[in-house]
């Protein structure tokens, strides 16, 4: 639905902070479903934890908020060369099991409340089926130059 080079046309994150790979679903004003293959060539292994690989959490934080981004480009029609998704806050952020090299986690962004600029949205990942981490996102739109449209 969405590969590499349409998510890097809408998302200013690269290597190494883009983490996510492909969109499988996207329902617009709704919900998107992408994912992040997490292989063991991540530079975050060599740090955490040497001789037990574990994604550390605030990265599966940041791919959960790049998938709302996402999902919020995708639905208002926002352009990414003017406006850019900044991250608000964090709410009820929890992990249940850790995330390992080998695994693919997917990414599941929901559309909770938009007003105006103000995005909340949900986010929700898993490997396998099983929910590793969860949290709801607020986010708002800026325009590139840092001005609030």
């Amino acid at each position: 639905m969405m590969e590499i080079k349409e998510i890097q046309s809408l998302l200013a994150h690269r290597y190494p902070f883009l983490l996510v790979d492909r969109v499988i679903e996207l329902e617009t004003g709704k919900k998107l479903i992408g994912y992040k293959n997490v292989t063991i060539n991540e530079d975050f292994f060599n740090g955490h934890f040497p001789g037990h690989p574990v994604m550390p959490g605030v990265l599966i934080l940041e791919a959960l908020a790049q998938a709302c981004a996402l999902l919020a480009y995708k639905s208002s029609g926002l352009d990414p060369k003017d406006l850019v998704i900044y991250l608000m806050a964090i709410d009820n952020a929890k992990f249940r099991k850790p995330v390992v090299p080998g695994d693919r986690l997917t990414l599941t962004a929901e559309v909770v409340r938009v007003k105006g600029v103000i995005w909340k949205q949900r986010g929700v990942a898993t490997v396998d089926g099983h929910v590793v981490a969860e949290a709801d996102f607020l986010a708002t739109a800026v325009k590139t130059g840092g001005v609030a449209p």
